[in-house]
This record gives structure tokens, C-alpha cells and sequence, in this order.
């Protein structure tokens, strides 16, 4: 007869034995890095699920890197232990084509069905390098309750630099501000472009911060601060971001991107929509930013990684990251579908689309933000 020392035994025994039996996980395993938000991510897990159902000889190993991203992607690469799928943008994009550690991707997708503007702002020396999922542009959000209080007309889609200031002045008062202000150079370069400015040549080879245009562009927007405080100084927004502003409605108008739709959808309490950058001497134009997925030159799952690629950029999955509110499809099969064009705020989201077509990639090279760094000082003496 066993004691109950012996059954313990005999069960540790097959516990071993069972445990020893699991089968082998053979799938390849694929590496993929991206930043994002947690309503981003919770976007994005279930894709990768489905991708692992439909693909079982692949596992995907998620990457989230939420802050300092590029610092943490550059490291990876320089110690050869690189994602073979990297989320990227085309700001920071030239750093890893031109180094080489990037492999080109055209031959994977279907070209026609992407705005050339955007396969531009992806591609180095005229090859493209990542697949796009999204455009980020800018445009202006405005409340409309603030408008009707003060009976301000709302903005046109054809108004002028002029018009614009008007319109910011006739909305600062008891304690509104007309129009946001920040200083990063994603929100000031609108007012560059728009007067035929910028930092850098179109063709990247010189700097222009000093030309007429851009000092024109570089003074209009500092004077909404210092010479027609329509716009908050900094000790007046002190550490509240611009989008809390804009929802505690002490400012009337936000210069921002589609990704806070999401947020002032859930949480703003007031009626609000969108209209397009007002045209300077040069026309409306605001930087045409982009992101994508790449794979890593090095990848020693070339193959898996563009299938897995392909899948984040159908128009299926395209279709789940634009329902949320949070991008601007880069597809042209989904950025004219009801997934983007939903009924919901803002009323007139095909403004994001028209901007599009009068946008201009930003000019970026391999030294962008050395060049970024070195004019800094000045940018902050311009708008302090």
C-alpha cells in the first residue's frame, strides 16, 4: 500500500515527465519595435495576434519603446541587435538609410495606391525604404462655442496670414487666447513654409533659416506671442500642453495633428471642427510628416519580416488604425472610406485629405537635428 509520501512522489515524477513532453516551440521569431500610446497599442496587439494565427510558423516579439525611442533603436543597431521590423518616421528615417541598415521595400507593395508626396517623405536618394501607414499633417481646430460667444465668422478654407490674425485678436479676451503657440519646430514650420521659407533647401543643400522668407515666417508667428500676445507665453501656459488648453477652452484655436481626435472626441465638452492653415505669400503649407514600417537590411528573417510588413499595411489593418481617429490613412483605398470619413468629429474631416495635396514633405537630412540644436538658441531668443 502507497503512503501518502509515495503519491507525492509519483505525481512530482509525472509533473516532470509532462512538463519535459512540451512540445518545442519551433516558429521563427521576428522582432518588431514601435513606439505608441496604449490606446496605439491596443490597437496593434490584436493585429499581431491575428497575424500569429494566419502565420503560425511565425511569432511576432512585440518591442514596445514608449520614450526615447530613436536613442534606443540607434543603440540596437550599433550593437547588432537591431528589430527586424522597425516603426520609423521620416524624420529620423535618412540617419538609418544613409548609414545602410535599412532594406529597400518598393518591390513589396503596391505603389499606386500612395500619394506621391508620401512615398517621397520615406524615401533616401530617391529609394523607398519604409511602407506607410500614415500621413501627419497639420491643420487648425477650433471651438466653435468660443466663435459663436464672441461672434467671430468661423474661419474659410482660402483665408489669409491677415485674416488669421484678426480672428486670433477678436478671440483674446477674458482670458481666451486667440491661437496656440509652441516652439517646437513641427508648429512654427507651417508659418516658414507658407511664406516660401524653412530651415533646409528642398534639395537639402544648405540651410535657409536666414533667408527673407523664413525670417518673415520666423516674425510672424513670434509676434502672435510678443507683439500681439494672441497666443500664451510661456509663464501663462506654464506646464499645461497646448491640448489641455485648448479643452479647458482658454485657447479658441490649436495648430495640431489628427492624433488628438481621439482625445477631443472623448473629452472636450463644447462643439468643435477643423479648418486648413491660413496661406502666406507662398500659399497654405504645412510639413507633410509620415510614418512606416521598416526592416532592417541585417534581418535574418528577411522573408518573415515582409510578410509580417505586408499584413500591418493591408487595408484591413489600416482599416482598425484609422476607425479609432488616430491617423490619416496613408492608403488611398482607405482615406476616402467610411473608417476616416465616420460622421464623427471633426464634420469636415476631409480637410485632413485636401491638406495632403498642398503639403510639402519636410526637407530632412542625415544632420537634421544637429541643424535643429545649433539654431535653438535662436529660435528660443525669437519667440522669449
Amino acid at each position: 500500500m502507497k503512503t501518502l509520501f509515495d503519491k507525492f512522489v509519483c505525481c512530482l515524477l509525472l509533473i516532470i515527465l509532462f512538463c519535459g513532453c512540451t512540445p518545442k516551440d519551433n516558429r521563427i521569431i521576428v522582432n518588431f519595435a514601435s513606439w505608441g500610446s496604449k490606446s496605439e497599442t491596443d490597437i496593434l496587439k490584436p493585429i499581431i495576434e491575428d497575424f500569429e494565427q494566419k502565420n503560425p510558423d511565425i511569432k511576432i516579439n512585440f518591442m514596445h519603446i514608449p520614450q526615447n525611442y530613436f536613442q534606443k533603436i540607434h543603440l540596437l543597431f550599433a550593437s547588432n541587435t537591431q528589430p527586424d521590423v522597425i516603426f520609423i518616421n521620416n524624420l529620423y528615417l535618412p540617419v538609418y538609410a544613409n548609414a545602410g541598415v535599412l532594406a529597400p521595400v518598393e518591390d513589396s507593395i503596391d505603389l499606386s495606391i500612395y500619394d506621391k508626396n508620401i512615398l517621397q517623405s520615406l524615401s533616401w536618394n530617391g529609394v523607398l525604404y519604409a511602407v506607410p501607414r500614415d500621413v501627419s499633417n497639420l491643420v487648425i481646430f477650433y471651438n466653435k462655442d468660443l466663435f459663436n460667444k464672441y461672434h467671430v465668422p468661423y474661419p474659410r478654407q482660402d483665408w489669409t496670414f491677415n485674416e488669421f490674425l484678426q480672428t486670433a485678436e477678436a478671440l483674446t479676451r477674458n482670458g481666451h487666447f486667440g491661437i496656440s503657440f509652441e516652439e517646437d519646430s513641427l508648429f512654427f514650420l507651417p508659418y516658414l513654409m507658407s511664406e516660401g521659407g524653412g530651415i533646409l533647401s528642398d534639395d537639402l543643400s544648405k540651410e535657409i533659416i536666414e533667408s527673407e522668407e523664413s525670417q518673415n515666417g520666423l516674425k510672424f508667428y513670434a509676434g502672435l506671442r510678443k507683439t500681439h500676445h494672441v497666443a500664451p507665453r510661456a509663464d501663462e501656459s506654464a506646464s499645461a500642453t497646448m491640448a489641455q488648453m485648448f479643452l479647458q477652452q482658454k485657447i479658441a484655436m490649436h495648430l495640431t495633428g489628427r492624433w488628438l481626435v481621439p482625445k477631443y472626441r472623448e473629452e472636450a465638452d463644447f462643439d468643435w471642427d477643423i479648418v486648413n492653415f491660413p496661406k502666406g505669400r507662398a500659399g497654405s503649407i504645412v510639413p507633410l510628416d509620415s510614418s512606416g514600417w521598416a526592416v532592417a537590411a541585417k534581418s535574418a528573417h528577411k522573408k518573415e519580416a515582409f510578410r509580417f510588413v505586408a499584413y500591418l499595411s493591408s487595408k484591413e489593418s489600416i482599416e482598425k488604425f484609422t476607425q479609432s481617429g488616430l491617423i490619416v490613412p496613408a492608403r488611398s483605398d482607405v482615406e476616402n472610406s467610411r473608417y476616416f470619413l465616420d460622421g464623427k468629429k471633426p464634420e469636415h474631416a476631409e480637410i485632413f485629405l485636401d491638406v495632403i495635396k498642398t503639403s510639402k514633405p519636410t526637407p530632412v537630412n542625415v544632420n537634421y537635428k544637429e541643424v535643429l540644436d545649433k539654431y535653438k538658441p535662436v529660435f528660443e531668443h525669437a519667440f522669449n
